[in-house]
């Protein structure tokens, strides 16, 4: 009875919108200065939003903010007016994510839709590059249509990003994403170092890995990720004298072993929700198909791929290219190879640079300024 009666208010409230859009898009003008940062996945304003949001001060345009923490979650009551008339009034709408709420909306040609996507590089396939996979749109689903503009790392994704959007290749600049400007930021670095470790003195003195999985699933409502495969107690028992591990699991996953909050080594932080902070303080990185290995390969630090369900994963979701493209440090697929590569990481210098230059050699510390100059400022 209670999922009918969601069901029921989740179509009311959609048709609702809907109503308000178009009678406001009817007799409201575009405000020619108004900027709009919309997400239904981040209830603060951090990522891209932050970086961009920051360099918009600079200028006279009216910013805005309509942020909710997921799609599970239910936008408050005063929203159900106020996102329709900023959908309908702002010139510039800037999104960073999967956004149900804008594709079925037609928006006026003087209006601009741009996906800031959170990540960058081309990893694990999205959008319109999964269709006919298990998660992915179908083949004239409305998903993703309507973005004027989008940004990429490289050159060479573009072609990626025009697949996932459906979006002709000149309508996605090569500007970078707004959130790695701080990868140049040594004083900023240097900061958020200190206060770090203001907060978590038993880090002191340790060597610090972050482990930083993506989640397995269809997408934020099933989201999750199987802990089975990671022998905790091993690498408990052989580096917790020596070593700190932080747990940083995808914001879409909910469910983490109990033994994280009991425990002095394994620290949770996936609350955390921006971890560029916590790649300043990462001595090494554990991951497996996750966009961190991007932003990562700035710092130039040891890094392992722990992939376990590799071939499962590939046949389900894919990458973009090769998985041994991605790969400039060591690939573990169980955990006792994962035990005996933490104590020797390292990273493969020539394949690091080739990565570099291939994913991000946009990424030059400029570009929140790119960002509103070229998507802002010059489509005024």
């Amino acid at each position: 009875m209670r999922s009918k009666l969601k069901s029921f208010l989740q179509r009311y409230r959609f048709i609702f919108y809907m109503m308000v859009f178009y009678f406001i898009k009817k007799f409201s003008p575009v405000n020619q200065n108004k900027v709009l940062l919309f997400s239904d996945s981040r209830k603060t304003l951090s990522g891209n939003f932050l970086f961009i949001s920051r360099e918009l001060k600079k200028y006279p345009f009216d910013v805005h903010a309509v942020l909710k923490a997921g799609l599970k979650n239910w936008r408050p009551l005063k929203d159900w007016i106020r996102l329709p008339y900023e959908l309908a009034t702002s010139k510039y709408i800037i999104v960073d994510d999967f956004c149900p709420v804008i594709y079925p909306l037609n928006f006026s040609r003087e209006q601009k839709v741009i996906q800031a996507w959170h990540a960058i590089g081309a990893f694990k396939t999205m959008g319109f590059s999964r269709a006919g996979k298990v998660g992915g749109p179908i083949e004239h689903s409305i998903t993703h249509r309507n973005y004027t503009d989008a940004i990429v790392s490289s050159p060479a994704i573009i072609k990626n990003y025009a697949e996932a959007f459906r979006m002709d290749e000149k309508k996605i600049h090569v500007i970078g994403a707004p959130r790695t400007d701080v990868f140049f930021d040594q004083r900023h670095i240097d900061l958020i170092r200190t206060r770090f470790f203001e907060k978590h003195p038993d880090f002191i003195g340790k060597k610090i890995i972050l482990f930083c999985p993506t989640f397995r699933g269809k997408g934020q409502k099933d989201a999750c990720y199987d802990f089975s495969p990671l022998d905790l107690d091993l690498l408990e028992s052989r580096f917790s004298s020596d070593y700190k591990m932080i747990i940083k699991l995808h914001p879409f996953v909910k469910e983490r072993p109990a033994r994280f909050a009991r425990s002095r080594f394994f620290v949770d932080l996936s609350n955390h929700r921006e971890i560029n902070d916590l790649l300043f303080v990462t001595d090494l990185l554990i991951t497996d198909y996750s966009s961190v290995i991007f932003e990562y390969a700035l710092l130039r630090k040891p890094i392992i791929y722990f992939v376990p369900d590799l071939d499962s994963y590939r046949k389900t979701r894919d990458f973009y290219y090769p998985f041994e493209k991605y790969v400039y440090g060591t690939v573990a697929v169980h955990s006792d190879q994962l035990a005996e590569a933490i104590p020797k990481a390292t990273v493969d210098e020539q394949k690091l640079r080739s990565f570099i230059d291939f994913f991000c050699s946009a990424c030059d510390g400029h570009q929140s300024d790119k960002f509103v100059r070229e998507l802002i400022i010059n489509n005024r």
